[in-house]
């Protein structure tokens, strides 16, 4: 399965859009910290029919080290839930066109 970079998506919006990779670039990384930031704050992120990003807690838990066996304590931590909005989902099924 090939994988597509953020350098990739930056190329396709910049041609796309007739835009200056960099501007491309100073955009889609003002977008991406400003989700991380909201996120970091514990707020829901919603784009309406793409998807909603929630930030749930992971109690701690006893782990085993897979190699040695022995028991790890696994602190709580934050983890952030996705779930898909109606034209991801379409769009995963091959039902959407593209924009």
């Amino acid at each position: 399965m090939p994988t597509t970079t953020k350098k990739d998506l930056i190329d396709r919006i910049a041609e796309k859009t007739q835009c200056r990779n960099v501007i491309v670039k100073n955009v889609v990384h003002q977008f991406l910290d400003e989700i991380i930031s909201e996120l970091a704050k514990g707020n829901r992120l919603e784009f309406r029919d793409f998807g909603v990003f929630e930030v749930r807690k992971a109690a701690a838990r006893t782990a085993q080290n897979p190699k040695t066996l022995e028991p790890v304590e696994v602190p709580a931590r934050r983890k952030v839930k996705f779930k898909m909005g109606r034209i991801m989902t379409e769009g995963m099924n091959g039902q959407v066109e593209k924009r």
